[in-house]
């Protein structure tokens, strides 16, 4: 059997394969951010296809971070009874789930929100809209806020938590250099702007206990101009880890028009798939907690070589999981040829429609 269906364990949490679900906005929640029955079988179809483990959406952890329409929230206590029926679900199917936790900064939308989105720096140039840039105490409101959302969480019965610091959502805002301009202990030097990643897991660790799994998602490389280099990015991995942080999901790139970059479309061959392996190496060889790689895998052989020459601990998949829920069991079960998703992104218009994000080209709901 490969070594992509051994059992690990993260913290406590046992896993029955290296195969993750990344988060994505799936759009099936109710506009307040609530569970409806649709996401419930969404996870639960995922659980039953055969992933180990599902990071569940990106769920803001207040209001005012709110990115998408129908996007989960965990900013509530009301919301924990949908979230626990949903967890039941997934450990009903035999597998683990993780909520992610996040904010989206200046990404947030305001016509959601009802107010201007909050940014680690504004300037000139950032957007056309007011932004409202962040003094200290905001900083300290955010922070409780996420420890506030891991409590919730844990009482709702998810396996652990991830922080969102990608793709240019708040957390990544503060570690870019290009929208990071601040003039006190929150910018400036890559430890300054790392600061409040290491004080959110602090204020995470302390309300969930040393015995809870807590990720992160995290950029190699910004991919755009002044961004956060490999190099810092790096560095920040080993901060985190140091400090007690379970594992590491390496993406990278910004949302900018709709798309991050590199470009996640035309995904057609073996040779363009995992774009951020080089990136991974380099952090492997630096940090000594699982390393979580994501990044347009789409073939079995690709996902096996990844795992048996180092590069990572665990394959993480998003797309290929909308398009096929149950990838990982066809994989198990020896029909080995590539995943069925096209990396036309697609799926996502129908979740700006109300309908949910599901495979357009399949035309079936997933």
């Amino acid at each position: 059997m490969s070594k992509l269906f051994e059992t690990s364990r993260i913290n406590g949490m046992t896993l029955s394969n290296r195969f993750i679900r990344s988060a994505t906005w799936e759009g099936m929640a109710t506009p307040e951010g609530a569970v409806t029955p649709r996401l419930i079988e969404t996870m639960k179809t995922l659980a039953q296809g055969g992933v180990g483990l599902i990071i569940s959406s990106h769920a803001f952890v207040r209001p005012d971070g709110q990115a998408s329409p129908f996007q989960l929230g965990i900013y509530k206590d009301d919301l924990i009874p949908g979230l626990q029926e949903m967890t039941n679900a997934v450990h009903e199917n035999s597998s683990k789930i993780v909520l992610q936790l996040a904010h989206a900064g200046n990404f947030a939308m305001k016509k959601l929100t009802g107010q201007p989105p909050l940014v680690a720096s504004n300037f000139e140039g950032l957007a056309s809209s007011p932004r409202k840039e962040m003094n200290v105490e905001d900083i300290l409101e955010l922070i409780r806020a996420f420890g506030d959302a891991a409590r919730r969480a844990q009482v709702a019965g998810f396996d652990g938590v991830q922080i969102h610091s990608a793709h240019g959502y708040l957390l990544s805002q503060f570690l870019s250099p290009a929208l990071n301009r601040r003039k006190d202990e929150y910018g400036g030097t890559n430890q300054n702007r790392a600061r409040i990643h290491l004080q959110i897991y602090e204020a995470i660790r302390k309300v969930v206990g040393q015995d809870y799994p807590i990720f992160i998602k995290l950029n190699c490389k910004d991919f755009i101009e002044n961004g956060m280099s490999l190099e810092e990015s790096i560095q920040v991995a080993k901060w985190l880890a140091e400090a007690g942080l379970d594992a590491i999901e390496l993406s990278g790139g910004f949302i900018t028009g709709g798309k991050l970059s590199p470009s996640r479309s035309g995904i057609d061959s073996e040779e363009k798939e995992a774009y951020f392996q080089e990136e991974a190496r380099a952090m492997k060889k630096e940090i000594r907690i699982p390393l979580i790689l994501v990044g347009s895998i789409r073939s079995f052989a690709v996902a096996v070589r990844l795992i048996e020459e180092g590069t990572a601990d665990y394959i993480s998949m998003s797309r290929p999981l909308i398009r096929e829920p149950d990838l990982i069991n066809r994989w198990k079960a020896g029909g080995r040829h590539r995943s069925e998703c096209r990396s036309d992104n697609l799926c996502f218009k129908p979740g700006m429609d109300g309908e949910g994000v599901y495979c357009a080209v399949k035309n079936v709901r997933s």
